[in-house]
C-alpha cells in the first residue's frame, strides 16, 4: 500500500541528516512562510479566529507569531495556517496546485514548541511534511482542483507528516496512522473562492490542524485505515479521477521537490502571475497605460475558471481577478499588499484598462497545466501598432526562482511593519541558522507584538 512506502520515508527523513542544499531549501520554505504569516495577523480572519480561541490563548507551548501569545498545538496550528493563507503570499508547489506552507509548517512549528524540538529536527519534519504531500497531490491533479481546495485536502498529509516526524521521530507506524487519519479528514472546497467569505484562509488552517491532532493522536497509537489514497472509496477515488499514484512516490528521497518550490514575487492568485510578469516586461519595454486600446490575454482555462473576474468588489474579489491585477501592475508597476486597498480599486486608470482587457483561453497552454502556468499579453497601441510578451513561467517558479535576496526583501516588506526593523532583521538571522539552534522556541515568536 502506498502509505507504507511514504511512512517508512517520512520515519527516516525525520531522522535523517539532510544535505545543505535541502536544509537551505527548508529554511528559504521557513522564511518565506513568516512573510506571508505576519501580515496576515493585520488582517482577517486572525481577529476573529483570536476572539474565538479567547480563552485558549497564553495557555501551551506554541506560539502565535505576531499575535504576542501562544495556544495549545492544535489551536495554534489552526491559527497560524489559516492567517498565513490570509494575504496571498504564500508558496506554490505548481504540479499538484498546491500552497505546501500554510499547513505543513503550521503543524510543524506548533509541534516543534510544544515538545521543545530543536531547529534541526523542525526543518527535518518540514521536509518531511513537503516531500510527501506535494506528490500525493501531484498525483491526483489535474481533475482534483475541478472541485476542490488542494491546500485544505492535500495539505493535511504535508500536516499530518510533518507532526508525526517530530510526536514520534522515527516510528515508520505512527507516521502511516497519521497519514491515514489526516486523509479521511480531508476538506476544502473550490467553492470559497468564489465570494469575499473567510473560508478559503481556513482551509489551510483546518489542514494544519487536522495534521497536527493525527499526528499527535498517531504517536499515542490512534490508527487510521491504511490503503485511504488508493481504497475502493477512499481520497483518489472520492477526490479526483484517475489519479497516477505512481507519482506518490517518484524519486521519493532523491529528488527533493522542496527545491522546486514557487515563491510568490505578488501578492494575489498565483494563476495571474504569468500575464502580470508579461505586461510587466512590456512595460520595462515602455509601454504606458494611456497608450494602450485594447490588451489580449491568452492562458490555461483554469486560470481563467478561478481569475475571470472582470468586476472584483472587494479586495479578495481583486486578487484573483486577471483582469484587476494586469491593470494594476501597468498602471502602478507592481501587485503587492498596497494593490487592494480601496483607493487602489477605485483608481480610474485602472478601471479604465480593465475594460480593454480580454481573457482567452488557449488550447495549448490549457494542456500544459498543471506543469507549466504560462501566459502570453497582446497589446494594441492606439496608433495600432502591435506588441507581446510570452511568459513561459513565472518569477519565482523553479525556472527563476526569487533569490536568497528577494527572500529577505519580501520578508523585511512584509513582516517588517509588524515587527520593526531590529526584530525583523533578527528573526531573520535565526531562520538562516535555524538548524543550529537546540529549541525552536529559541525564535522567540511568541513574544512578537499583539495586532491592536
Amino acid at each position: 500500500m502506498l502509505l507504507h512506502t511514504l511512512a517508512d520515508y517520512g520515519a527516516r527523513e525525520s531522522a535523517a541528516r539532510l544535505s545543505e542544499d535541502v536544509l537551505h531549501h527548508a529554511k528559504r520554505a521557513f522564511l518565506d512562510w513568516l512573510a506571508a504569516l505576519y501580515p496576515g495577523t493585520r488582517t482577517a480572519p486572525c481577529l476573529q479566529l483570536l476572539g474565538a480561541h479567547g480563552d485558549e490563548l497564553g495557555h501551551g507551548a506554541s506560539s502565535l507569531p505576531g499575535c504576542g501569545t501562544t495556544a495549545f498545538a492544535p489551536t495554534a496550528a489552526w491559527i497560524n495556517g489559516s492567517v498565513s493563507h490570509a494575504v496571498e503570499f504564500d508558496d506554490i508547489y505548481r504540479d499538484a496546485v498546491y500552497h505546501p506552507g500554510c499547513p505543513t509548517i503550521a503543524a510543524a512549528l506548533a509541534v516543534a514548541e510544544d515538545r521543545a524540538a530543536s531547529g534541526r529536527a523542525l526543518l527535518n519534519a518540514i521536509v518531511a511534511g513537503y516531500e510527501i504531500s506535494t506528490r500525493i497531490g501531484a498525483a491526483v491533479q489535474p481533475s482534483h482542483y475541478r472541485y476542490f481546495h488542494t491546500t485544505g485536502t492535500v495539505g493535511g498529509f504535508g500536516a499530518a507528516a510533518a507532526a508525526a516526524a517530530l510526536a514520534a521521530p522515527g516510528d515508520a507506524q505512527a507516521m502511516l496512522h497519521a497519514l491515514a487519519t489526516a486523509g479521511t479528514l480531508a476538506s476544502g472546497l473550490q467553492q470559497a473562492f468564489r465570494s469575499d467569505a473567510m473560508s478559503k484562509a481556513l482551509h489551510a488552517g483546518h489542514a494544519a490542524e487536522v495534521g497536527v491532532r493525527a499526528g499527535l493522536g498517531a504517536a499515542h497509537g490512534l490508527t487510521g485505515v491504511a490503503d485511504i489514497l488508493e481504497g475502493e472509496v477512499g481520497f483518489g477515488a472520492a477526490l479526483a479521477r484517475d489519479p497516477d499514484w505512481r507519482l506518490a512516490t517518484e524519486a521519493l528521497g532523491e529528488r527533493y521537490n522542496i527545491a522546486r518550490i514557487t515563491q510568490k514575487n505578488h501578492g494575489c492568485c498565483g494563476h495571474t502571475f504569468a500575464a502580470i510578469d508579461a505586461v510587466l516586461a512590456l512595460r520595462a519595454q515602455g509601454l504606458r497605460p494611456e497608450a494602450v486600446r485594447a490588451i489580449d490575454v491568452d492562458t490555461y482555462q483554469i486560470a481563467l475558471d478561478v481569475t475571470g473576474n472582470f468586476a472584483p468588489a472587494t479586495a479578495f474579489e481583486a486578487k484573483f481577478s486577471l483582469p484587476y491585477v494586469l491593470s494594476h501592475a501597468l498602471v502602478h508597476g507592481s501587485v503587492r499588499l498596497d494593490a487592494f486597498g480601496e483607493r487602489r480599486r477605485a483608481d480610474e486608470t485602472v478601471l479604465g484598462l480593465m475594460r480593454r482587457v480580454a481573457l482567452h483561453a488557449d488550447p495549448e497552454l490549457s494542456a500544459r497545466f498543471p506543469g507549466q502556468r504560462a501566459a502570453r499579453v497582446r497589446v494594441t497601441t492606439r496608433d495600432g501598432s502591435k506588441v507581446s510578451h510570452y511568459a513561459p513561467y513565472r518569477k519565482g517558479d523553479p525556472e527563476a526562482p526569487l533569490s536568497d535576496q528577494d527572500l529577505n526583501d519580501k520578508f523585511a516588506e512584509l513582516a517588517g511593519p509588524v515587527l520593526g526593523p531590529a526584530r525583523m532583521r533578527a528573526l531573520r538571522d535565526a531562520v538562516w541558522r535555524l538548524e543550529t539552534l537546540d529549541h525552536a522556541g529559541a525564535l522567540g515568536l511568541a513574544a512578537d507584538g499583539s495586532p491592536a
